[in-house]
């Protein structure tokens, strides 16, 4: 069902500052004056209008970036060209990323008003130190704060993101952000491991002889959070997220399951089963391209069925339910490195899905698929 969703990303860029981790097409107000939120919102707008038809969308995410930055009647603005355009299907999941600092309980009313059913809060951590060294403005208890109001003003999910493995961190720090967490009245929790992007103020650090993520660590901590969260009532349905019975969030499921999906904003990317297309990164570009008349794509690829259901397989890989048994995925059961990682146990194959048993060999499984040829599927 979930690749058969159709969806749509929508990319907010602005935020007060960039994180010394992030790699993201983002505009730092920080470093830049005289940012006009409106002028971007005309500009989506404008660039929904140029997107040929499309089914009725199943969710809708607004990314970044940080969309909690903008004014919830010009994010309402987007939502509503999105069902004039398209159609929102019946339930339709229009979801947000959210800084705790921005939130407040007239944002979120705004935000239901517009349209929005969805909430994630960027919480990162709870240990005032880690979220110092992430380069985060907000105190853990504003993070609680969020998470009630949106509740009280009627999302229907609310989530929020953790970061692990900062050398900074200490085993008993990750716990206590677990535990707190967990006794949070939220319906779902994404996870990431810290990891170290070129061109970031974190890679600059590394690389000046700032101690690096340790692996072996982060294994640690990934473990000890699938393993409270389940005891919690949260399923694992993705290597990242964990998510109560019926909050999975359905714009990652379809995406996952290589569903197809619109992109729109600056940076962007979507994509259509043969077609994966992306936007321009720099704001100028994107702004140049939308006065023209055209749409603002930096790139656009053409790829094989073969080569789709090559795709499929290493996004399908990190799902709790596993790939679907597609001629790629047969083709990959037969080489010798499939038939290794099934001897050992480490891939199984169940209600004819190749499902990885250990969420963390789950990109030794998709390198290895790399090596087997999509040409003949």
């Amino acid at each position: 069902m979930a690749r058969g969703w159709k969806s749509a990303y929508v990319h907010i860029p602005f935020c007060a500052q960039r994180c010394p981790y992030c790699d993201f097409a983002i505009v730092d107000e920080s470093t830049r004056s005289g940012v006009d939120h409106l002028r971007y919102i005309d500009a989506l707008v404008s660039e929904i209008g140029m997107e040929g038809p499309f089914e009725a969308l199943d969710a809708v995410n607004f990314g970044g970036g940080t969309p909690s930055r903008v004014d919830p009647a010009l994010l309402g603005r987007v939502v509503a060209t999105l069902d004039e355009q398209y159609g929102l299907s019946g339930g339709c999941e229009v979801s947000m990323e959210a800084n705790p600092e921005d939130w407040s309980p007239a944002l979120a009313e705004g935000l239901v008003a517009a349209g929005f059913t969805r909430v994630s809060f960027g919480a990162q951590s709870f240990d005032e130190v880690i979220l110092g060294a992430l380069g985060r403005n907000h105190l853990p208890d504003v993070v609680a704060a969020g998470v009630t109001s949106a509740r009280d003003a009627g999302f229907r999910t609310v989530s929020i993101d953790l970061i692990y493995g900062h050398p900074a961190e200490t085993e008993s720090s990750w716990r206590e952000t677990v535990a707190r967490s967990l006794v949070l009245p939220v319906d779902h929790i994404s996870t990431y491991a810290l990891t170290v992007e070129a061109g970031t103020e974190l890679s600059r650090e590394v690389i000046a002889g700032a101690s690096a993520p340790d692996d072996d660590i982060q294994a640690d901590r990934y473990a000890y959070l699938c393993e409270a969260s389940a005891a919690a009532g949260f399923d694992r349905y993705e290597v990242s997220n964990h998510a109560k019975p019926g909050h999975a969030c359905r714009y990652n499921l379809s995406t996952w399951a290589h569903g197809e999906y619109l992109g729109f904003g600056m940076g962007a990317h979507d994509h259509r089963w043969g077609t994966r297309s992306r936007n321009h990164r720099r704001l100028d570009r994107y702004y140049a391209d939308i006065s023209a008349g055209v749409r603002p794509r930096l790139g656009t690829e053409s790829l094989s069925d073969g080569e789709q259901e090559r795709d499929e397989f290493m996004l399908g890989v990190r799902l709790a339910a596993g790939a679907p048994m597609s001629l790629f995925t047969q083709r990959y059961l037969s080489s010798a490195e499939g038939a290794r990682f099934l001897s050992a146990g480490i891939i199984h194959v169940q209600s004819d899905r190749l499902v990885v048993k250990n969420p963390m060999l789950t990109d030794a499984v998709a390198r290895e698929a790399l090596s087997v040829s999509a040409d003949d599927c």
